[in-house]
């Protein structure tokens, strides 16, 4: 893990040491698109700040084989660090790929408002996730790879109540960029690391191709439906936005010309940026470009 990490901090101070140039930012771009950016940042406060966001989250803890005592109480297996919550609240049951959970007598635990005693969970890398909640907190089984663990949410969080948002570099429409689509068939597989250590194979329909500044550069696309993903990270990593690189969702399909619109003010950070509970994927190595995207969400905190 350790390193794996060092590897990705010298390539993205390779990066920098190759773009970094001196730079006069300003917000350029007719009024409807600065107005469709604005309400970009406004759904993404609101997601963020939503139940199932990313900022209330307070615990995550990764099972071990067989029973796992959870509650507040210290000398629980999984402690949730709450006094909202019973000491003692019952247990996990790991055993092999499957997690069932025992409520303890007098515990209320409710799933989809109906009480519950026991039950197998299913976890979040499936449609039917099961999600349970005591009082203002809720919890749910995450899956990564043979790592099985129960994360944690407070819905009354101080932290969304006084979250207004994260800084950006000034809108300019000249990063809304009209970029070839190379598709691959079949698709191709690439490696994605995570912030674990750990190395996903997914599924890349093709790669976005764009020119910027006379220089062309290439970003692999990861299959997410009806859209395409891309994690990437540029000469800002590390510097103005995170280290661990950025997100960006693009359309799936190409227009008659074959282009595909990749704007990168719609760039965002990863999950991990906000909270230390969470697994966010790091950009495959094909996806540093040696190329400042002065565009989309800078650093928030101190996470870089």
């Amino acid at each position: 893990m350790k390193k794996f990490l060092f590897s990705i901090a010298a390539f993205t101070s390779i990066i920098l040491l190759c773009s970094c140039k001196t730079e006069t930012l300003e917000t350029k771009g007719s009024p409807e698109y600065l107005e469709e950016i604005k309400q970009w940042d406004q759904k993404r406060l609101e997601r963020l700040k939503a139940d199932d966001g990313w900022l209330n989250l307070v615990g995550r803890t990764w099972l071990k084989p067989g029973e796992n005592k959870f509650g507040s109480a210290k000398d629980n297996d999984v402690v949730i660090e709450s006094d909202k919550v019973p000491d003692y609240m019952g247990v996990f049951i790991f055993q092999d790929s499957t997690v069932t959970m025992k409520v303890n007598d007098g515990v209320d635990v409710l799933f989809n408002d109906n009480p519950v005693k026991e039950m197998v969970m299913v976890g979040d890398t499936k449609k039917e996730m099961t999600v349970f909640q005591n009082g203002p907190t809720k919890w749910n089984l995450i899956v990564r790879n043979e790592l099985y663990g129960i994360r944690f949410r407070d819905l009354e969080s101080e932290f969304v109540k006084k979250f207004s948002g994260i800084e950006r570099f000034p809108v300019n429409e000249d990063w809304r960029i009209s970029a070839d689509f190379e598709s691959y068939d079949p698709p191709k597989k690439i490696q994605v690391p995570n912030v674990l250590g750990q190395v996903d194979e997914e599924l890349s329909p093709g790669a976005v191709v764009f020119t910027k500044d006379n220089q062309t550069y290439r970003i692999e696309t990861i299959d997410a439906g009806d859209r395409l993903w891309l994690i990437f990270a540029d000469g800002t990593s590390g510097e103005e936005t995170y280290g661990g690189g950025r997100f960006l969702y693009t359309d799936s399909k190409a227009d008659s010309t074959g282009k595909i619109i990749v704007d990168f003010n719609k760039a965002y950070n990863p999950p991990c940026v906000l909270t230390k509970f969470a697994t966010c994927p790091l950009p495959p190595k094909e996806n540093y470009i040696k190329l400042r995207v002065t565009a989309g969400e800078k650093m928030y905190g101190e996470n870089h």
